[in-house]
């Protein structure tokens, strides 16, 4: 793996995407395109890899 901020870019840029897609797919999808959800899955992904990264500093 590269740089773990790399990496945590790369992340939040997918999760961000996948947040614009949903919204201007959601109606055909009948998933509620809601600020909430946008957020949810740009925060939910990104507070992951965030712990995950602090699991593993506090580890090494």
């Amino acid at each position: 793996m590269g740089s773990p901020i790399g990496f945590v870019v790369k992340v939040f840029a997918i999760a961000t995407l996948i947040a614009v897609a949903i919204k201007h797919l959601g109606p055909t999808l009948a998933i509620p395109a809601t600020p909430a959800v946008s957020l949810g899955l740009v925060c939910l992904p990104t507070l992951g890899i965030l712990g995950w990264l602090g699991w593993h500093w506090l580890r090494s």
